[in-house]
């Protein structure tokens, strides 16, 4: 299993020291939600920020864009250093034109879904994706509590990536802690965002490896 701490619920007046103490801990990969106040009910930070932070790890950004236009905003978002960059099917911008735009700069791109959009509408892009992003909460806050049905989506996606022996992974972002991530696990999923599971502890370390060995 993967660890992607969410730096959401990093202290923001220390984030780039947020970010070096995740990477000494084992983190896998930084994910970076970024919300558009319109898309999702909440405005975190935009392409500058990551840009500035992008010097304070050598892991790779996990860019998860809550927005409504996320095809526009793609370069900025590639400019700033993202690896990975996930966006909405639910979102106002064409699907198959946006991956195009990721793919074009060299970047993996990912999908994510909300709680209510049925696994199947991923189905037809899953052999350009690097991954797939359930949401196990609704996207727009941190701190939310892990909605467990949401692994049956989880394991019809897997189901569709093994039928077609695609290397696509899975990604679920919401409620993660060491109550919820051997759910998770033993659904398929590849990659766990936790935040306040790895954030609140004054041991990141030890959290990090604690949720990882519930899942061996």
């Amino acid at each position: 299993m993967q660890i992607a701490p969410s730096l959401l619920s990093c202290d923001f007046s220390k984030f780039g020291a947020e970010i070096e103490r995740m990477d000494k801990a084992g983190a896998d990969m930084m994910h970076l939600d970024v919300m558009d106040a319109h898309f999702v009910p909440n405005l975190t930070f935009g392409a500058p920020i990551i840009k500035k932070l992008r010097k304070y790890s050598d892991k790779p950004f996990d860019v998860h864009l809550m927005i409504s236009e996320p095809l526009r905003y793609i370069d900025d978002f590639c400019d700033a250093g993202a690896d990975i960059i996930s966006f909405h099917t639910e979102s106002d911008s064409d699907i198959e034109e946006t991956i195009s735009k990721i793919e074009s700069r060299n970047v993996k791109p990912a999908l994510a879904i909300k709680p209510n959009t049925p696994a199947e509408v991923v189905f037809p892009y899953l052999d350009r994706l690097y991954m797939v992003l359930v949401m196990t909460v609704e996207p727009g806050f941190g701190g939310q509590s892990f909605m467990a049905d949401m692994m049956s989506k989880v394991e019809a996606i897997k189901a569709e990536i093994k039928k077609r022996n695609l290397d696509v992974l899975i990604q679920v972002d919401g409620g993660i802690a060491k109550d919820t991530i051997k759910t998770a696990s033993d659904a398929g999923v590849d990659i766990c965002v936790a935040g306040t599971a790895v954030f609140k502890p004054e041991d990141a370390k030890q959290a990090i490896d604690e949720l990882k060995a519930l899942c061996e």
